[in-house]
């Protein structure tokens, strides 16, 4: 895999201490050798230990060897919370792999693109998650995918030309007289390659290394005060970076214990907290927002939480004051990528103001600056572009080297394509963004793939779609569209069209606004901060209605 990574930055990272030169596996075989059988992990199905999770990662390592795996080779898995996906996570250590987590709520289209694009001969799915079916997606994509050799079916029947899970899992891969060592991770090749729906219509693979990933993690344990003994929470899914940094790599570095939730469900939340002794959680604002005001509060004791981070898309002041009001614990607000992890967050002792207003400060190993248009420095108070730079920083796009080399300045910083404000004392404040994407409830919607599929429907001369505000999930996409002449088109008509091309239901738009022209600039560009504060508008007088 082509990456950015230089010997002169392998030397400085490791010379500053940023890169501890470690993998994954390393953390687990710490955590066996001090407690094996201490609790690790918990899902709805399944409690294991720190001993369970190394044997049963050895064999299913040594499954995938026996298929022709091995250093370099990717492995996909669209899983949910399920201790499975950690269990791949961990055998892709002990082999070498780079693996790819894929979001359970995408579907045909996205798979296809991903799957194709990464060529991984294994793929990991249930048979059934959320009243949808995998395995005839999946086996309806398999004609259209020569490079997908194996397909594992967890907690279900597989179908034709499909196997059981435990067929990696299984006590034949033991260990046996002339069983091959497995080959280890090298701190610095690949081992993650996370896609993420950016501004160009497609998703982007960010390849991290495990000496990336633990840049990313390391400095929150000193800030945050992390210790073994704390219990971690996480609903996100272990397919976008804040489950994976922090709901599967943070546990296993502390040798603490992960309880995993694979639906969120605020009351369901609220009783693992008290039923776990669940010390610390972390999600995006609709999470922070369904705890903080459930009714299930007044019907448990969740007195063991000390610290919930919030980050992923902009947090209303007011539900962090009711949050640590009502939760009775830290709050920290932060704010990072998927490119970067966590880049910055509050602190345990910052003051009212800092954790109330802004995104917190950059992390150990980590800068920030803010600048004009022609990439010069911001004075302190001033909104400008943000870039970022460190240890944590992702290794580049997978196969798109191009595209990544153009996301950076001369001097290798990234530009974030957020706008933001960095106060005097270094504490950051996101104040918009400069891409055009939606965050919805901390899952982004790509504008120009929707737009693109949309601009095809054969009632729709033009498209645009926007963010519209969300009092609990943030934002919702609004489409506004100019039909063409003597046609008209409903909401209904445009979700059945995407439905009908497998798009993920969280990029539908979710408000049309038919319209007969769009506001432009001279040279033509659609003006789209003017359809924001349009249906902004709108939704307001609906209210005052």
């Amino acid at each position: 895999m082509e990456t950015t990574l230089t010997r002169e930055r392998i030397e400085a990272c490791t010379r500053s201490g940023g890169w501890p030169n470690k993998t994954l596996g390393d953390y687990l075989d710490r955590a066996v050798a001090a407690a094996p059988r201490k609790v690790a992990a918990v899902d709805a199905a399944h409690r294991h230990t720190y001993e369970d999770l190394a044997r049963l990662a050895d064999r299913i390592a040594h499954g995938l060897q026996a298929l022709g795996l091995g250093p370099g080779t990717a492995v996909a898995c669209q899983l949910p919370n399920w201790t499975e996906l950690l269990l791949m996570i961990l055998a892709a250590d002990r082999l070498g792999a780079p693996l790819t987590p894929i979001p359970p709520i995408y579907r045909a289209n996205e798979l296809r693109f991903i799957l194709g694009l990464l060529e991984a001969p294994v793929l990991v799915i249930p048979e059934t998650f959320r009243n949808h079916a995998y395995v005839p997606m999946v086996g309806g994509l398999r004609a259209e995918l020569p490079r997908l050799e194996h397909v594992f079916v967890a907690r279900g029947t597989p179908g034709e030309g499909m196997r059981p899970f435990a067929d990696l899992a299984g006590t034949a891969w033991e260990a046996r007289p002339g069983r091959r060592a497995l080959p280890g991770a090298d701190p610095n090749a690949v081992c993650e390659v996370i896609f993420t729906s950016g501004t160009t219509g497609e998703p982007k693979g960010v390849m991290h290394t495990a000496n990336t990933i633990l840049a990313i993690v390391l400095p929150l344990v000193e800030r945050l005060r992390f210790t073994d003994r704390d219990v971690v929470l996480m609903a996100s899914t272990i397919a976008h970076q804040t489950g994976y940094l922090y709901g599967m790599t943070l546990p296993l570095v502390l040798g603490a214990r992960l309880v995993w939730l694979d639906v969120w469900n605020a009351a369901e939340a609220a009783r693992l907290i008290e039923a776990e002794g669940c010390t610390y959680t972390m999600g995006a604002t609709p999470f922070l927002q369904d705890l903080t005001y459930t009714p299930a509060l007044a019907q448990h004791n969740i007195s063991a939480l000390r610290l919930f981070i919030s980050a992923g898309a902009s947090i209303p002041r007011k539900l962090v004051r009711d949050a640590r009001e009502n939760l009775r614990c830290a709050i920290s607000a932060g704010w990072g990528m998927t490119e970067n992890g966590l880049v910055s967050c509050n602190g345990l002792e910052d003051p009212e103001d800092k954790v109330c207003g802004t995104d917190g400060r950059p992390l150990p190993g980590m800068e920030l600056a803010v600048v004009n248009d022609g990439d010069r420095p911001q004075a302190a108070g001033v909104e400008g572009h943000l870039l970022v730079c460190g240890a944590a920083q992702f290794v580049g796009y997978f196969k798109r080297m191009e595209y990544t080399r153009q996301c950076h300045t001369a001097d290798g910083w990234f530009r974030t394509g957020d706008r933001a404000v960095l106060d005097a004392e270094g504490y950051v404040s996101i104040t918009g963004r400069s891409k055009d994407i939606i965050i919805r409830g901390g899952e982004n919607i790509p504008v120009a793939e929707v737009e693109n599929l949309l601009f095809a429907h054969p009632k729709v001369a033009q498209v645009a779609v926007v963010a519209m505000p969300d009092p609990r999930l943030q934002e919702r996409a609004c489409a506004f569209v100019i039909p063409k002449r003597g046609e008209t088109v409903t909401l209904a008509e445009i979700t059945a069209y995407l439905e009908a091309r497998q798009v993920a239901k969280y990029k539908w738009p979710e408000r049309l606004e038919v319209v007969t022209e769009f506001p432009t600039t001279p040279s033509g560009k659609i003006q789209k901060f003017r359809l924001r504060q349009a249906v902004a508008e709108k939704l307001g007088q609906d209210l005052a209605r």
